[in-house]
C-alpha cells in the first residue's frame, strides 16, 4: 500500500517531536489508512549502552505510541484510545538496525469497533517483535490498549480512564 502525502507529512512530524526523536527510532512508513506501519531503530551513539548493544529504553520507547496512533487513526474520532500496559522481553542483545512491523487488519478494526460499541469499551492486546535484517528476533513487546467509545451526549469527563480523574476543586 502506498504512502498518501497525508501520512508521509505525519510520520516526518513524528520523527521530529523531541518525545519521539530523542528514542533513536524512525517511523519509516505509514500506509495511507494506518493499518501498516514500519519503524527502524539503528545501532548509534544516540541508542548505544555502556555495553555496545541497543539501550532497551530505546528498543521499547520506538515502538511505544504506535498501535495507539494507528487505533486512533482507524478507528476515527468517535472513540478514545489510550494505552494502558505494556510488556518487553529482551531476547538477544542488538549490536545492528532493528525493524519493527505493525499491522492492523479490516476484521480486527471491525471486531475492536464492535465491541467498544456495545460495551462502551474493550480492551485490546497487540504484539510487535524487533528484528534485524536477517529475521532474528531481539526484543518482543505486547501492548494492551483500552479502546472508548464516546457515547453520544457524554461529557469529555466520561472518556479518560478512571485512574487519570483530575482532583476536583474543594476535595481531594
Amino acid at each position: 500500500m502506498p504512502e498518501s502525502w497525508t501520512t508521509r507529512c505525519t510520520r516526518w512530524y513524528i520523527n521530529w517531536a523531541p518525545a519521539y526523536r530523542g528514542t533513536g527510532g524512525r517511523l519509516e512508513y505509514i500506509a495511507h489508512d494506518w493499518t501498516e506501519v514500519r519503524v527502524r531503530l539503528p545501532l548509534s551513539w544516540r541508542t548505544r549502552n555502556i555495553v555496545g548493544t541497543i539501550f532497551g529504553g530505546s528498543l521499547y520507547g520506538a515502538i511505544d505510541p504506535v498501535y495507539m496512533l494507528m487505533l486512533m487513526h482507524t478507528l476515527g474520532p468517535e472513540f478514545v484510545v489510550w494505552d494502558k500496559a505494556a510488556t518487553i522481553h529482551f531476547l538477544k542483545p542488538a549490536r545492528s538496525t532493528l525493524w519493527a512491523t505493525f499491522q492492523l487488519t479490516a476484521s480486527r478494526i471491525s471486531e475492536l469497533r464492535s465491541s467498544a460499541m456495545a460495551q462502551g469499551k474493550s480492551e485490546c492486546h497487540f504484539d510487535v517483535e524487533l528484528a534485524d535484517r536477517d529475521g532474528l528476533v531481539h526484543a518482543r513487546c505486547r501492548k494492551t490498549l483500552h479502546v472508548r467509545w464516546k457515547a453520544a451526549g457524554a461529557s469529555p469527563r466520561d472518556n479518560v480512564l478512571p485512574d487519570a480523574q483530575p482532583n476536583r476543586p474543594g476535595g481531594t
